[in-house]
């Protein structure tokens, strides 16, 4: 009687991208030999680190090039992504709120992470109700703020890294960001990064900030480059809604809040610092000589 060769069980592993549960039968590590098109693309290319689906593979392969970017200009959110300032944000509205009796705003000061000032403030009134002291908190803030801005604003890890190596290719940046023209002059300045940029564009250049993609459509606009050409780094949820819907090459570096399933799958790499998104673009050779 001929010999029955077992066919080992497909193993069962989560998709790094969008967590569906999907099944593999390789014997051995690969990324990815289960795909029939043999895509090549490196863990490290991709955002990526684990096994990823037959779908979201191909979505990542199809969507943002298997081999090279086409990268022609970088737009780089400000505050979260290149300054370190959300953390600032945080503390001084929760401080706020707590002094003024309104108890723990984590929550609040998360969902409000990414988006404009007026529309925070209208987040506010809408959680606690019509007699809420707006001005009181707003003055709070500011008051606190400035004072943990005193000695100076950190930058985000990476960032003259990334800064100096898109200024040696003459790569075109931009600074696309929900924040005011005062406080976004004020900041970078704060931080010693303002003359780096010659294009800053902010909230009050816009009908509709974040996570409306008008900010980004005019950037990319404004540099004249079409938006697909153009990569995004964002930290925020809103922000990566916006990148996404200009058509961008949206990258997420978290600060604070992680992505969830949704935006997530808005992403072409999620990765955890400015350094990662050198590396990922060294690996896509987007920083190859200019003809």
């Amino acid at each position: 009687m001929a010999s029955v060769t077992s066919i080992p069980a497909p193993r069962r592993l989560a998709c790094a991208r969008c967590g569906v549960a999907f099944g593999c039968d390789l014997s051995k590590d690969c990324w990815c030999g289960q795909e029939a098109a043999r895509l090549p693309l490196p863990a490290s290319g991709t955002g990526f680190a684990d096994c990823l689906c037959r779908d979201c593979l191909r979505v990542v392969a199809e969507a943002h090039d298997a081999a090279n970017w086409a990268i022609s200009a970088v737009l780089l959110d400000m505050d979260g992504t290149l300054l370190d300032t959300e953390r600032v944000y945080r503390t001084s509205l929760c401080n706020a709120l707590a002094d003024l009796g309104y108890g723990d705003g984590t929550e609040i000061a998360h969902a409000m992470i990414g988006m404009p000032v007026a529309e925070c403030e209208l987040m506010l009134i809408d959680r606690y109700g019509a007699n809420f002291r707006i001005d009181d908190v707003r003055a709070a803030f500011n008051a606190n703020r400035d004072a943990m801005l005193r000695d100076g604003l950190p930058l985000k890890p990476g960032t003259l890294e990334l800064l100096d190596a898109l200024r040696a290719i003459d790569c075109p940046t931009a600074i696309v960001t929900s924040s005011t023209r005062r406080a976004a002059e004020h900041h970078l300045g704060l931080a010693g990064i303002r003359a780096r940029f010659d294009t800053v564009l902010t909230r009050d250049d816009v009908a509709r900030g974040k996570p409306d993609p008008e900010l980004y459509l005019r950037a990319a606009r404004h540099l004249g480059f079409a938006p697909r050409a153009c990569l995004a780094v964002e930290d925020s949820r809103p922000g990566i809604e916006a990148a996404h819907g200009a058509g961008t090459i949206p990258i997420m570096v978290p600060d604070i809040v992680q992505p969830n399933d949704a935006t997530r799958a808005k992403c072409a790499a999620v990765l955890p610092d400015l350094h990662a998104v050198l590396d990922l673009l060294r690996d896509k050779r987007a920083f190859a000589p200019r003809t």
